[in-house]
């Protein structure tokens, strides 16, 4: 079996090499030349699998270590028999991770507590439940927004945009790209939406770039009608709008599904698609897992206010992040490419908390020493 995978992939190399025969190059190097040979590609999003790159090639599977797949051509796939496998849910907990360290972040800059605000959740898929259980840990009043789970459950639960506009203090998306069908998420968030937002919330996008219109977004940002923007993703990446930059409170070049963690779930679900395509069994999968965190004993006692908003960000903040990206907008991509990947909450252990902060702690997910 010939593989060919990008070499940025982490914990991958030399775990599937007793089976198969393994290239890794960089996302420049895959070409129909390289391609043409091989059984299976492991990709990750920019990596685009198209016409152009797999024509004429022996490709039967591409795996890609990532929840998207929009930079797979899977309608040619499906015409030609390629199956293509993705990795859903897989950085689940990390984009969740993200999203709450940046509501902690902005909360201790404004002064603004977290409890009893009303965040609106655009997407309530892997991460969109994971969010939704992290902002009722924090005392979050919650709005779920999912017109396809709404289509198949019933509308009990589920509220629409125009209520969320109206209502929401924090609006978060977490929907796939999408441009057909039903639901298409392209420029969901457009001039429309956004003149209709009453209470100057808080906006993230740590999904897709797309989803937001920049240009509406950018004439929101200008007239109040959002008050602080969280952006991990942009349209047209990795050349960012400059001017939208600016008027970021946060600003991360894509990698809020970054974790150590994830990283690994997504490359044990590429080589897991692969033994069950080829039937070929990879004894050492079970080596594919993240590093222990630095400093993974979190000791409450240490600060005396806003303990568990410091917790969470002992895990990931995204203010160095921030601060790397605003120095150097054109190296957005070498900044995913070298990003040092955190671990999640359930790398840590947490001393010293209260009962109070036991429950709240303990329903994130992290381990408790002496609740």
């Amino acid at each position: 079996m010939r593989i060919i995978a990008d070499d940025t992939i982490p914990y991958l190399k030399g775990i599937a090499e007793p089976v198969a025969e393994v290239t890794y190059l960089d996302s420049k190097s895959f070409t129909p030349e390289r391609v043409k040979e091989a059984d299976v590609l492991i990709v990750r999003s920019i990596d685009k699998c198209t016409p152009a790159l797999l024509a004429g090639s022996r490709v039967k599977l591409i795996t890609t270590a990532t929840i998207g797949f929009d930079h797979i051509d899977t309608h040619y796939c499906e015409q030609t028999g390629i199956v293509w496998k993705n990795a859903p849910g897989c950085n689940a907990a990390s984009v969740a991770q993200y999203v709450l360290a940046g509501l902690v972040t902005l909360s201790l800059r404004t002064g603004v507590p977290l409890r009893g605000k009303t965040i609106g959740i655009v997407g309530v898929g892997h991460v969109g439940r994971i969010v939704e259980n992290h902002c009722q840990a924090m005392g979050m009043r919650v709005l779920r927004n999912d017109p396809p789970r709404a289509a198949v459950e019933g509308t009990d639960g589920f509220a629409s945009l125009e209520q969320i506009a109206e209502e929401a203090d924090v609006i978060t998306l977490h929907v796939p790209f999408t441009k057909e069908g039903r639901y298409p998420t392209y420029h969901l968030v457009d001039a429309h939406l956004l003149q209709r937002l009453a209470k100057r919330p808080w906006l993230f996008n740590s999904c897709r770039g797309a989803v937001h219109d920049t240009e509406a977004l950018l004439t929101a940002k200008r007239t109040g009608k959002v008050s602080e923007l969280v952006l991990d993703c942009w349209e047209h990446e990795p050349t960012i709008s400059r001017e939208l930059l600016a008027m970021t409170t946060l600003a991360t070049p894509h990698i809020a599904g970054f974790s150590a963690d994830g990283k690994a779930n997504g490359t044990r679900a590429c080589l897991q698609a692969i033994e069950q395509c080829f039937d070929v069994h990879f004894e050492r999968l079970p080596q594919v897992q993240p590093p222990a965190p630095q400093d993974p004993l979190i000791d409450l006692d240490q600060w005396t206010t806003h303990r568990i908003e410091q917790a969470i960000l002992h895990t990931f903040s995204p203010e160095r992040v921030d601060r790397t990206l605003r120095a150097d907008p054109d190296g957005f991509e070498w900044q995913r490419n070298h990003y040092a990947h955190p671990r999640e909450f359930s790398a840590y252990q947490v001393r010293h908390a209260t009962v109070e902060e036991a429950n709240c702690l303990h329903q994130l997910g992290f381990n408790l020493l002496d609740a």
